[in-house]
């Protein structure tokens, strides 16, 4: 569980930088399955990072207790989405960039794009498994919808548990940070360069 699972033994930072990769494909629109998991993605994002924020400075109740368990719940759900997501990507290669977005595109936007394409997706498994192990070391175990266990892949105990905690607020602003920079660039494209390049992404269009 500790390591992005990819299809043929490839080694996670060689899966990390195919994803990154511009593609030289012919179509011009993302394939509708990966629009849907795209914004279903985003949708559940910005959701558990709010209610991250929310419950962490409740005080201890039945409440905050149900908002725990939600929020471990929705982390295993996006990690389980990050999978089928990965998995998507590495057999169905994404549309080219439109040509007006390459040729207007310096070197150090493009070399930025794929490092944030990279991080992020690396994110997309690094947030919940670590908050996964820090639940697990403080010894609160996952029971997913409250009728399925989930394994423990750390053992309990209160400094383990101390020193994981950090990493899991970290790596979650630093997932909320890319993914305000992602939005923005695709704002700036859509609105300002006007290239096209958001609606590839956008569902409906044609």
């Amino acid at each position: 569980m500790s390591h992005v699972p990819n299809a043929g033994g490839i080694p996670p930072p060689v899966v990390f930088t195919l994803l990154a990769m511009p593609s030289t494909s012919a179509a011009t629109r993302y394939h509708g399955f990966a629009i849907a998991l795209h914004w279903v993605l985003a949708v559940a994002l910005v959701g558990i990072f709010a209610m991250g924020l929310y419950m962490a400075d409740l005080p201890f109740s039945p409440q905050r207790l149900k908002l725990y368990n939600w929020h471990k719940w929705a982390g295993v759900c996006i990690l389980a989405l990050s999978v089928v997501r990965v998995l998507w990507r590495l057999s169905h290669r994404p549309p080219a960039l439109p040509q007006a977005v390459t040729l207007a595109m310096p070197g150090w936007q493009m070399a930025a794009y794929r490092a944030t394409h990279g991080l992020l997706y690396a994110l997309f498994f690094i947030v919940p498994l670590v908050g996964w192990a820090y639940s697990s070391a403080a010894g609160f175990p996952i029971v997913l919808f409250g009728v399925l266990p989930l394994p423990d892949f750390v053992p309990v105990g209160k400094a383990l548990a101390e020193a994981i905690k950090p990493w899991h607020e970290i790596s979650a602003f630093a997932m909320a940070a890319l993914v305000v920079v992602h939005a923005g660039a695709a704002l700036k494209h859509q609105w300002v360069d006007r290239d096209g390049l958001l609606d590839r992404m956008l569902p409906g269009r044609r």
